[in-house]
Formats: structure tokens, sequence, C-alpha cells
């Protein structure tokens, strides 16, 4: 089969499966009937949703409940791991938040795109990695494919299309390196 040929074929379907988009669409209506309602201090009860679902949450980590979760099993949290209020987590491949990785308000956790040179605008997605210590501020937006290093932090509305280095400050559209973050915590953790 030529490739046009196949694109012709492929072109309205749907780019995932109805068992896929079921499990989904069940995911989205356990959240909002159980879940996002709930108070900062039942993180226990949503933690509970979550690992139900396949996300894989640690001890103490949180994911607040006006966060959107796009696909549960591709989300894994570290010890302390908070996702805040309002957090888009466009998981359409995995996201991963190390130990004591923050994501505050607003931000966009970015995992999957369209291929703007594809004639038929093909998905694609990367994984996305917060490494430890690493915060992105809020408003900011994470790319497909980023890593943000250890105890790196994105400012507040800032967007990162690549990834970050450890222990450093970014800032702006995109992202740029600011200066190098002082503390205790990046010689504690180099070692």
């Amino acid at each position: 089969m030529s490739r046009e040929s196949q694109n012709e074929e492929s072109r309205g379907r749907p780019s995932f499966s109805l068992r896929h988009r079921l499990f989904r669409a069940l995911w989205n209506v356990t959240w909002i009937a159980l879940a996002a309602w709930t108070p900062p201090p039942l993180h226990p009860w949503r933690r509970l949703i979550l690992r139900a679902f396949g996300a894989k949450v640690c001890r103490l980590s949180d994911v607040r409940g006006s966060a959107r979760v796009w696909y549960p099993p591709n989300l894994t949290l570290g010890e302390g791991a908070l996702i805040g209020p309002k957090v888009i987590c466009y998981n359409m491949a995995p996201i991963e938040l190390e130990r004591f990785a923050l994501v505050s308000q607003g931000a966009h956790l970015c995992a999957g795109n369209h291929d703007i040179d594809d004639p038929d605008f093909k998905l694609f997605s990367r994984p996305i990695v917060l490494r430890e210590y690493s915060w992105v501020a809020a408003d900011a937006f994470v790319a497909p494919g980023v890593a943000v290093g250890a105890g790196a932090v994105l400012g507040a509305r800032a967007v990162a299309f690549r990834d970050l280095e450890p222990w450093t400050l970014y800032i702006g559209n995109p992202a740029q390196a600011k200066r190098k973050r002082k503390g205790h915590l990046q010689n504690d953790r180099s070692a």
C-alpha cells in the first residue's frame, strides 16, 4: 500500500482506540465525581483514586483536586512530589515527577503535540521528567520531551522547549538561563 493511500485511509480516524477513549472517559467522570471537589488535606483519597486508575504515586505526594491528569497510567510521582491547583498534565507520554518536584498552579505539562509538517497533522508524544527538587512555577509550560534538571526552576509563565540544567533558574519564552541557584540543597545533592 502506498503512503498516499495509507494517509487517505487514516484521515478522520481517531488517534486512540475506543478502549483507550472509554478508559479516559471513565477516568474523567470518576475524578470529577470523587476528587475534583476535595480540599487539599484529602490527598490520601486522591492518591487512592489515581492508583486505582494505574498511576504510580508515592506516599506523601499530592495532586490537587482541580488539576487535570489526561491518562493516569502515564503518571509517576515520587516521594513528596506535588501537582498544584489547576495544573494541566497532558500525559500522552509518561510524565514523571521525582522526589520533591513541584508544579505550581496553572502550569501545563504537555507531553503531546502535532507534527505540523505532516499533511495529516499526526499526533506525537515524548516523555517529560522533572528531576528531584525541581520547580515549575505558576502558569509555566513544559513541552514534549523536556527534562527539568534536579533543583532547576522554570519561572512563572516561562516556556521550556529544551532540557533545563540542574540548579539553574530559567525565565522567559523561550526559557533562558538567568542564574545558578544558591543554597545548601545543590551541594548536598551533587555528591
